[in-house]
């Protein structure tokens, strides 16, 4: 199977308009079969009252990345959503841009599973984390072009 640039394009952009993406000021950078990374660019609005960026920051970073990593594979008529969560936060940062890249370890029509990893700008690892995520039959976007190319 060969994603259709056209179609990633079109995920990307409405991520990138999407209001949470937008607060969080987070981009899905690229997607791939089976990958996906996101990026933050860290702002004062990240903070927690400590000046470290706030654990949820991260979170969000291994939710949307794992969420992205296992979205190729479910069925184009599927919605997804992350039933669980695992994170293990390893070190902490106060700036910059944070870089999670996720893998789909295991796709299934209704279960998947994936991992992130949470980077700094000098690759430090900062946060680890799992997610178990379950399609949602008849709950998928309405993209005006198709997930996959046809085979040549």
């Amino acid at each position: 199977m060969k994603p259709n640039p056209e179609y990633i394009d079109y995920i990307r952009k409405l991520v990138r308009e999407s209001p949470f993406p937008q607060l969080m000021t987070m981009r899905l950078d690229a997607m791939h079969l089976d990958t996906a990374t996101v990026v933050i660019d860290l702002n004062s609005s990240h903070l927690q009252p400590f000046g470290l960026v706030h654990g949820g920051v991260m979170a969000t970073l291994i939710d949307t990345a794992t969420f992205w990593a296992a979205y190729m594979r479910i069925p184009e008529d599927a919605g997804l959503v992350n039933v669980d969560i695992k994170l293990n936060y390893l070190k902490s940062i106060t700036s910059g841009v944070l870089r999670a890249e996720g893998v789909a370890i295991k796709s299934g029509r209704s279960l998947s599973y994936a991992e992130a990893r949470v980077y700094d700008e000098q690759e430090t690892l900062l946060v680890h984390g799992t997610s178990t995520l379950m399609a949602l039959p008849g709950k998928g976007l309405k993209a005006p072009m198709p997930k996959f190319l046809l085979p040549d």
